[in-house]
C-alpha cells in the first residue's frame, strides 16, 4: 500500500518496517547487479565471444542492470547497489549514519548470496573466470590497480552525485549513471576488471575461492568514493546544514539519485528514526 494511502487511513507504517523495506531494496538490486554482469562474464566465453565484443556485452549487461535497479528499486531505497557509494553519499551527508551501517550490511548480503547462486547455476563451467571475479590483468601491481579502481569509482560516485543534484527525472538519472558505469567498464574493465564495488567483487571471489587482490577492490573503490563525496560536501557546503535528507525513513525521502536512486522529496519525520 502506497505510504500516502495508509496515513489517509490512520495506518502509518512503522519506521522499522521501512527501514526493512529499503534494506531488502538494497539486498535485491545489488543480487540482482551481481548475479547478472558476472553471469555476462562467465557465460560470453562459453559462448566464444571473447575480444572487444564480449567487453561492450559486458560492459552494457552491468550498465543495463544498473539502470534496471534503479528503476525499479530507487523509489524505495534509493538504489545505490553499492557499498563504496554508500560511503560516498555518507560523506557526502545525502545519507544518515545509521541507515549507512544498514545499506551496507545488506548489499554486501546480496554480493555474498548473488556469488552463491552463480557457483550453483555455472558449477564447474564457471572456474575459466573464477565465477566471474575480477582480476588484475597479468603484469599490473596492486598499487596501480587501486589507484585504477579509485579513479573509476571516483568518476561513478560523481556521475551519481551530480544526477543527484543535476538532473530531475529518474529515468534521465538511471540512464545517465548506467551508461558512465559502462563506458568505464570499457575502459578500465581489460586492466582491473572493473569492479568499482566491493560487493560485486567478493561475492564471485569467495564464491570461487579466488581472493587473489581482493582488497584491491576494497580500498580503491573505497578512497574513490569518499573522495568524490567529500568534494561534494565542500562544493555545497552540504556541512552547514546537519540534517540528510536520508533522516526520514519514508521512502520518498529517497532523493539522492543513482545509483543512489530517486524519489519525491518528503519532510515529514517519524520518530522511529
Amino acid at each position: 500500500m502506497p505510504e500516502s494511502q495508509s496515513r489517509k487511513d490512520g495506518h502509518a507504517p512503522p519506521g522499522r518496517i521501512t527501514v526493512l523495506r529499503r534494506c531488502v531494496s538494497e539486498f535485491l538490486g545489488t543480487y540482482l547487479l551481481v548475479l547478472v554482469g558476472p553471469a555476462s562474464v562467465i557465460a560470453l566465453p562459453q559462448v566464444h565471444v571473447t575480444g572487444p565484443v564480449a567487453l561492450v556485452l559486458v560492459a552494457f549487461a552491468f550498465g543495463g542492470i544498473v539502470v534496471f535497479d534503479i528503476m525499479l528499486f530507487g523509489t524505495y531505497s534509493g538504489a545505490i547497489v553499492n557499498p563504496a557509494l554508500t560511503l560516498s553519499a555518507y560523506s557526502a551527508r545525502l545519507l544518515g549514519g545509521r541507515l549507512a551501517v544498514l545499506y551496507v550490511v545488506s548489499q554486501f548480503a546480496g554480493g555474498l548470496t548473488a556469488g552463491v547462486t552463480l557457483k550453483l547455476i555455472f558449477g564447474s563451467t564457471g572456474d575459466l573466470t573464477s565465477i566471474g571475479s575480477t582480476k588484475l590483468v597479468n603484469g599490473l601491481g596492486p598499487i596501480l590497480g587501486i589507484a585504477l579502481e579509485a579513479l573509476g569509482t571516483f568518476v561513478l560516485a560523481s556521475s551519481a552525485l551530480i544526477a543527484t543534484t543535476r538532473i530531475k527525472k529518474p529515468a534521465y538519472q538511471a540512464f545517465f549513471v548506467g551508461l558512465t558505469l559502462a563506458i568505464l567498464i570499457i575502459l578500465i574493465g581489460p586492466l582491473t576488471g572493473a569492479s568499482f564495488n566491493p560487493a560485486r567483487s567478493l561475492g564471485p571471489a569467495l564464491a570461487a575461492g579466488y581472493l587473489s587482490n581482493l582488497s584491491v577492490y576494497f580500498i580503491g573503490p573505497i578512497v574513490g568514493a569518499l573522495s568524490a563525496g567529500i568534494i561534494l560536501r565542500v562544493q555545497t557546503r552540504v556541512r552547514h546544514h546537519p540534517k540528510s535528507h536520508f533522516h526520514d525513513v519514508s521512502p520518498r525521502a529517497c532523493r539522492i539519485g543513482p545509483i543512489m536512486g530517486s524519489g519525491p522529496s518528503d519532510p515529514r519525520k517519524t520518530s522511529s528514526e
